[in-house]
C-alpha cells in the first residue's frame, strides 16, 4: 500500500488514503467484494467488479443500493441523482 500511495502522491498528486492492493474478483476476491457483487450475500445487486473504478453506491444501513462500471464519470447526472435520491430518502425517513 505504501509504494501505491507513494506512486500515486508523486506522479498524480493524490493527498487522499490508499489502501493496500487486494483482489476484487475470483476465488481470491477480498469479503467486501465478495459482498459488493453477489446478489445472494447483499440482497439486491449482481456486478462484479470489470476493472477499477466500478463503483458501488452504499446506503446508511450498509446495503447495496446500485452500482455504476468504471467508465461512468463520477460527476455524471446520473450518479449525481441516485445519490441525491438516497440523501432525500434517509432525510425522509
Amino acid at each position: 500500500g505504501e509504494a501505491i500511495a507513494e506512486f500515486c502522491s508523486i506522479n498524480h498528486g493524490t493527498t487522499y488514503t490508499v489502501f493496500n492492493k487486494i483482489h476484487v474478483k475470483g476465488d481470491e476476491a477480498h469479503p467486501l467484494y465478495k459482498f459488493l457483487s453477489d446478489k445472494k450475500l447483499n440482497g439486491r445487486v449482481n456486478a462484479s467488479p470489470r476493472w477499477n473504478f466500478h463503483k458501488y453506491l452504499i446506503n446508511q444501513q450498509g446495503e447495496v443500493i446500485d452500482f455504476f462500471y468504471p467508465f461512468t464519470d463520477p460527476m455524471s447526472s446520473k450518479i449525481k441523482k441516485s445519490i441525491s435520491k438516497l440523501l432525500a430518502a434517509n432525510k425522509n425517513s
